[in-house]
């Protein structure tokens, strides 16, 4: 396999995780979580995330899109996958591999908001916030990388590289 420049290696990741984990953990004390994993690129980061959490969460999935095969947002956003369940009344956490426009993520919490859960919010893994064209509020953030193309932990190019253990730059 090639090699890359690895902008965030395995154990960083995984401590991090860890540490938003926790707070996660904290700030939902007492309460149901129903953690929203955006396929594909967050599911690998949904899985560890939920593994380090000592409480009771439900997993739901969705599979968003704007990019397509490109490395740059088409600007069109496809709902390809919507939530099978009923999430009315229950406190959603988006769980997003990277955000960078916010494009996506702005038309996710509209459109969730319309099945009338109890709250949103968002943890990411990665984020680019000098790429920001839509305010959106991130509640959890993994890391702030700079505006570069990335790969692995979930994130791929062109379907490829999501099964790295670590961040790298393509």
């Amino acid at each position: 396999m090639e090699e890359f420049k690895v902008l965030i290696d395995e154990q960083t990741l995984q401590n991090r995780i860890y540490e938003l984990a926790k707070q996660i953990e904290k700030d939902y004390e007492g309460e149901d979580l129903t953690l929203v994993c955006i396929l594909k690129g967050s599911t690998i980061f949904t899985v560890d995330l939920a593994k380090k959490m000592n409480k009771k969460l439900k997993l739901e999935f969705m599979q968003v899109s704007s990019y397509g095969k490109e490395k740059v947002s088409s600007g069109k956003i496809n709902l390809k996958l919507d939530l099978p369940n009923s999430v009315q009344g229950e406190n959603i956490l988006i769980v997003e591999d990277i955000i960078d426009t916010g494009r996506t993520l702005s038309y996710l919490i509209n459109h969730l908001k319309q099945k009338n859960p109890a709250s949103i919010k968002i943890c990411t893994l990665l984020d680019k916030p000098e790429r920001r064209e839509y305010d959106v509020k991130v509640d959890y953030v993994g890391f702030q990388i700079p505006d570069k193309f990335v790969i692995g932990y979930g994130l791929d190019d062109k379907e490829f590289y999501r099964n790295l253990p670590y961040i790298a730059e393509l």
